[in-house]
């Protein structure tokens, strides 16, 4: 049974170079054969337009003569005895000759005895049987008789099949050259493919993401700067990724630390022999270990916020801001204490993802909570900018940022030396920042009018 598939396999098979070699050669190779078919065809007719001109000739020259001689039953014109390349006879309409000379008669068929009958006024055909052009017309010496020439093709069918001859080798070479020019052209053309082929084995075998030298402007050469680009997100990507997971682990050490020396020593104090613990010690230990409970929950939820957002955006939305900052500020009110807002928001829209920004809002009012003294109050503000953005504005009455410390507040589990003795895990601000990005926009820290933080986020958009 015949394979189904075989055919597309065969042609799967086919390296793209030899296809664009075989396309050249079949183009080139149809363009030649048109073109010498084109060519035979014109001089073909050409030289039989040739063979009739000249036997019209003759034959007008032998009727116009005056010379005449007496030959049978009619006189014939003089040069009619010079004809030697030419066969030729007087016939009637029952194909009788006139000439009583031995004449190598032409071949004479009923379109011929037509012209002899008056039927016709001339005619031109050719004679299968003999390889001859033959041309009748009236004869006006007789009545009821036509003048029969014919002329032998074979000295045209020559210069025919030469011309074949020479066509076919035309056409052979140009098609061996068209193959020869495809082949360089294809060899030159694909350099930067192959180049890409290497790279993307490259990097399957040993993950190695080394750009490719770009040479040109052309197709091939946007697609490898194109494949660079590529090359360099993924890099830069790996190197995210890389880096989160070190953070991470760095991160996680102490609290995994500190929960593995509490943990011990409670599993110590239960050891037969062992002292025992106060109660306020074991309430102690269990308060730190509740503490440190948080704080890895916390750490491990801020952890896969982050590399959500590291991952593929997603699917977006029609966004109203105000609606998205309102359910923030419900959630941050609930943990808030006595800490109290003040909010000024105006109406305004965009298009993005609403539970990444809500994140994103709620970690800039938990990080003002945080840092607020008792009573303080957080001011929370959207203003547009004026040109496309807005700033979402969110300030408490903390003890603020040093100067040292205002250009890494977003970096990842970076905090402050005042925030070092605060829960939290370093990623919140970091947070805000990716998805401010992810948006669009940006993020900014500076000091507040009351001496605290003031953490902004710019956003593109419309009040409208």
């Amino acid at each position: 049974m015949t394979d189904p598939h075989l055919g597309a396999r065969s042609t799967q098979r086919v390296s793209l170079r030899s296809r664009i070699t075989l396309l050249a050669a079949f183009c080139v190779g149809g363009a030649v054969a048109l073109v010498s078919l084109g060519a035979y065809i014109t001089v073909s007719r050409g030289l039989y337009e040739q063979v009739d001109d000249n036997l019209r000739e003759r034959a007008s020259a032998l009727l116009s003569n005056t010379q005449v001689v007496a030959e049978g039953r009619t006189q014939i014109p003089r040069i009619f005895l010079d004809l030697s390349d030419i066969k030729f006879d007087v016939v009637d309409d029952s194909g009788l000759s006139a000439i009583n000379s031995l004449v190598i008669r032409p071949p004479i068929g009923p379109e011929e005895l037509k012209v002899a009958a008056g039927v016709k006024q001339d005619y031109f055909r050719t004679d299968q049987g003999t390889d001859a052009r033959v041309y009748a017309v009236q004869y006006p010496f007789l009545d009821g008789t036509a003048l029969v020439l014919a002329q032998p093709l074979d000295s045209t069918k020559s210069s025919l099949g030469k011309l074949a001859v020479v066509l076919i080798v035309i056409g052979g070479s140009g098609i061996i050259v068209a193959a020869l020019a495809g082949t360089a052209v294809a060899r030159g053309s694909l350099r930067p493919v192959q180049r890409l082929t290497a790279a993307a084995e490259r990097v399957t075998r040993t993950g190695e993401l080394r750009p490719i030298p770009v040479a040109g402007d052309d197709e091939l050469s946007r697609l490898t700067s194109s494949f660079n680009t590529m090359l360099g997100a993924v890099a830069e990507a790996q190197e995210r990724q890389r880096r989160l997971v070190a953070d991470a682990g760095h991160e996680l050490r102490t609290p995994l630390t500190s929960l593995r020396t509490n943990l011990e020593l409670l599993l110590a104090s239960e050891a037969p022999g062992a002292p025992n613990l106060s109660a306020q010690d074991r309430t102690e230990i269990q308060d730190d270990l509740r503490a440190q409970l948080d704080e890895l929950t916390q750490l491990i939820g801020d952890l896969v916020e982050l590399a959500r957002e590291d991952a593929a955006p997603a699917v977006q939305e029609y966004v109203e801001l105000t609606e998205v900052i309102e359910q923030a500020l419900d959630r941050a009110r609930r943990r808030a204490n006595d800490v109290r807002f003040d909010v000024r928001l105006q109406p305004w829209h965009l298009i993005g993802h609403a539970a990444s920004l809500e994140r994103a809002v709620l970690n800039l009012l938990d990080n003002a909570v945080k840092f607020s003294p008792p009573g303080g109050v957080v001011r929370v503000e959207l203003t547009a900018a004026g040109d496309g953005y807005v700033f979402l504005q969110v300030a408490d009455a903390g003890p603020g940022i040093s100067d040292e410390d205002l250009p890494h507040v977003f970096d990842r589990f970076y905090r402050s030396q005042e925030a070092r003795t605060l829960p939290g895990s370093g990623l919140g601000l970091a947070i805000v920042k990716q998805a401010a990005e992810r948006h669009g926009g940006s993020v900014f820290a500076s000091r507040s009018a009351d001496g605290g933080a003031l953490m902004a986020m710019r956003l593109p958009g419309r009040a409208d």
